[in-house]
């Protein structure tokens, strides 16, 4: 199957990014795309400023846009992440769609971004967003894809979950900035994919050096074996990748490191 990873420009303007987002649907479908990614937070800036301006419920105009473009294009469509208003709450949430229109999956970002490096980034998602609770996973023809959002990756545990409930290829909305991204970015999707021995594909927003938050770009496919199949550089554009689900079952003959964990000695939780 053909998945491609959206790298799109983010304005202010919500109508422009639905419209571009539209526009990136439509293209991936015409290159044969059956399963297209957005980046994190692809419908306003990645700001704490931001998000509650820009949160809408579950329903709403860019949860009906998602839907209309999914239906429209034919694509499994994982739809980055916006943020969600709950109630009093506000999560950072990605949608995700069957070609039907369907909505398959609701992944809330579960690890929530409070950094503080000195002389880098300091950033403090919780002062805005409240963290999800819940794996996140749907089944393709292709085989069960798991969902994560970005700071989520650098939780082995968390993906290791996913892949013992299945998941062959682990789909990463993600923004890191310019301090984490050089340095973490292609280092955690690899690794990942290398300790659950499924494909791990991160797709991030294109940078923008005047943004408040400026992200590192870079979106990326890596295979089992730690290979790195595809990578946008900063630039706006679309990675577009044929991926063999069936190669994750290979490896995890070759190296039995799921099957040889040694479960009489771990203590966590989720044992299986």
């Amino acid at each position: 199957m053909k998945l491609a990873l959206c790298q799109t420009p983010v304005t202010a303007s919500l109508q422009s990014n639905q419209e571009t987002m539209r526009s990136y649907v439509r293209r991936a479908a015409e290159q044969g795309a059956q399963i297209v990614c957005l980046p994190e937070m692809w419908a306003c800036p990645y700001d704490n400023a931001a998000f509650p301006r820009y949160a809408e419920a579950e329903g709403g105009e860019t949860w009906k846009c998602l839907q209309s473009a999914a239906r429209e294009h034919n694509v499994y469509l994982v739809g980055g992440s916006v943020p969600e208003r709950a109630g009093e709450r506000l999560y950072n949430t990605c949608y995700v769609f069957s070609p039907e229109g369907e909505q398959l999956a609701r992944h809330r970002k579960v690890h929530l971004f409070d950094i503080d490096v000195p002389g880098g980034q300091r950033f403090m998602e919780s002062d805005t967003f409240t963290p999800g609770d819940s794996l996140t996973l749907f089944d393709t023809p292709w085989g069960r894809i798991g969902v994560a959002i970005c700071f989520d990756i650098r939780f082995a545990e968390w993906f290791r979950m996913l892949s013992l409930e299945g998941a062959k290829l682990i789909l990463v909305p993600g923004a890191f900035n310019m301090t984490t991204g050089p340095a973490h970015w292609e280092l955690s999707l690899r690794m990942r994919a290398v300790d659950n021995q499924c494909f791990v594909a991160g797709c991030a927003p294109a940078r923008d050096e005047k943004a408040s938050y400026v992200s590192y770009g870079n979106s990326l496919v890596s295979d089992p074996w730690g290979t790195v199949l595809g990578r946008r550089d900063a630039e706006q554009g679309m990675l577009v990748q044929e991926l063999d689900l069936s190669y994750a079952d290979a490896i995890r003959t070759q190296i039995p490191i799921l099957s040889g964990r040694r479960l009489d000695l771990y203590t966590l939780e989720y044992k299986k």
